[in-house]
């Protein structure tokens, strides 16, 4: 059985590391409102629907 990466370390590198500055070395962003798009890497896609959160380090994208 696969072992879960303990919450400690998780919260650790979470607070150590700038979302935006990791994803943004593989996808254009660009600020709109709050948050920072970009064209989803997973789909081929005209319009940005991947996001990036700077304040609370998540990613949402709108085809997943």
């Amino acid at each position: 059985m696969a072992t879960r990466i303990p919450q400690e370390f998780i919260d650790e590198v979470t607070s150590k590391t700038n979302i935006v500055d990791v994803i943004s070395k593989y996808v254009q962003l660009k600020k709109s409102g709050k948050n920072l798009f970009g064209l989803c890497p997973f789909h081929e896609e005209r319009t940005p629907s991947f996001s990036v959160g700077e304040s609370d380090s998540k990613t949402t994208d709108g085809n997943l």
